[in-house]
């Protein structure tokens, strides 16, 4: 019989290591060969997968009971599952990356991709992926976004896909019938929002690790790129050298200082995070925002003011565009990467992403027929992703850029010239600035 994980903490850090006991038919005990003599039984591999689920949730219960029949089903493999909360996981893992100790698989962010992939951390899952049945069934632009020099670096854990959400109920109360397209149809909408009901028609992150996120999304609608893969291989920010490019960044800031001055956003939604964007949605303390399907989960904060909500595609500028967030699946280059493959692709799998992501799944065999499931993932196709660079630097830059451009209110030019420059010192300061 397997010997059951420890539950265990850190003080600072939410770390658990889930019971995977087995049961019947899972012993490393000799089995008989066909003369009747015991043989040694193969000893089981350990795979150490670090995941930031919430334990006490229902999803995090699930994840963990998921993870446990497939520890229980396969005696050649042991899942030791640690659970490390996002704020710690990306300074430990790569602390181990740099100690050659890394887990086999972990959770993880899209904004670290390109850090891991840089330091020869990920393991090439080509191969595997070619010989799996259900790869078809994976969203191509999602696996091609994880895919470096025709490597496939990652996995897709879950999507969270960026949608229009907005309260039908406000938008009635002040004699709108549907919700905006455009930036333009938004900002006139802003003030018959504000007379009508006194709440503001709009929310955003001006800080924190969602604005950039919002801020992407922005520019791609846009046309306009953080940086592009040039002929070395390398990356390059061209604005400077592409007036019209400038322009249409800039025009981005003007888009934001246009939302404080049309009174869309509250005045201090300019410095908040996503849990103050998020919090004042669900309490409907304005009329729409640019968020993920998670926001389901959070309805019984306000059952009643979340029952009118509806989803649409994000209002935008010259093309529909929205941020897709893939949240990775990393596996690690490890000693037994059959064992990672073989636990990767389940947890990649119809039945496991059926249950514990329903709505928020990359598969497109497993769309939710709710509104919460296939209105976000109608628009996947429209999804745009960051450059698989080291991002630290660059996301950095962008929250800072809008800082400029709505605590300083510095020029919208100035703003776009100064975060072009931004990004590729920090490409610089990476190794992967085209030309140096």
């Amino acid at each position: 019989m397997k010997a059951k994980k420890r539950l265990f903490g850190l003080a600072a850090v939410l770390v658990l290591s889930t019971a995977l006991a087995a049961c019947g038919g899972k012993n490393n005990e000799p089995a008989a060969s066909p003369t009747g003599n015991a043989e040694p039984a193969q000893e089981a591999v350990t795979l150490d997968f670090w995941a930031a689920l919430d334990p006490s949730t229902d999803e995090g219960k699930t994840i963990q009971a998921k993870v446990k029949e497939f520890d229980d089903s396969h005696a050649e493999i042991n899942v030791n599952l640690q659970v490390i909360t996002y704020d710690v996981m990306h300074d430990k893992l790569v602390a181990a990356i740099n100690a050659g100790d890394a887990p086999d698989l972990s959770w993880g962010l899209s904004e670290w991709f390109g850090e891991f992939n840089k330091m020869d951390a990920l393991q090439d899952l080509t191969p595997y992926l070619d010989k799996w049945a259900d790869k078809s069934n994976i969203y191509p632009n999602v696996l091609e976004a994880l895919t470096v020099e025709g490597k496939t670096k990652a996995l897709p854990n879950y999507l969270g896909i960026r949608a229009l959400l907005y309260h039908e109920d406000i938008l009635k109360a002040a004699g709108i019938t549907a919700p905006p397209k455009t930036w333009d149809e938004l900002l006139a909408m802003a003030p018959v929002i504000k007379e009508k009901t006194g709440k503001e028609a709009f929310g955003i992150a001006g800080a924190g690790v969602r604005s950039p996120q919002e801020l992407i999304m922005y520019l791609a609608q846009n046309d306009v790129t953080l940086a592009d893969k040039q002929a070395d291989g390398k990356y390059k920010n061209t604005w400077q050298d592409n007036p019209d490019q400038l322009a249409k960044a800039a025009e981005v800031f003007k888009f934001y200082q246009d939302l404080l001055a049309a009174k869309a956003i509250q005045a201090d939604a300019k410095t908040w995070g996503w849990e103050e964007e998020d919090q004042n949605f669900v309490l409907a303390q304005y009329a729409m925002v640019v968020n993920g399907p998670w926001i389901e989960g959070r309805s019984s904060e306000n059952p009643d003011g979340m029952k009118d909500v509806k989803v649409a595609a994000p209002v935008y500028k010259n093309k529909p565009a929205t941020f897709m967030e893939i949240a990775p699946l990393y596996v690690y280059k490890s000693e037994n990467p059959d064992q990672a493959w073989e636990f990767a692709s389940y947890l990649l799998g119809a039945e496991y992403q059926k249950a514990v992501n329903p709505g928020k799944n990359p598969r497109s065999d497993l769309v939710n027929d709710s509104g919460w499931g296939k209105d976000f993932m109608a628009l996947a196709s429209q999804g745009v992703v960051f450059p698989a660079v080291s991002l630290g630097g660059i996301t950095k830059a962008m929250e800072d850029s809008l800082a400029r451009a709505m605590l300083k209110n510095d020029k919208p030019e100035d703003v776009a010239k100064w975060l072009s420059q931004a990004i590729n010192d920090s490409l610089s300061k990476t190794g992967e600035l085209s030309g140096s």
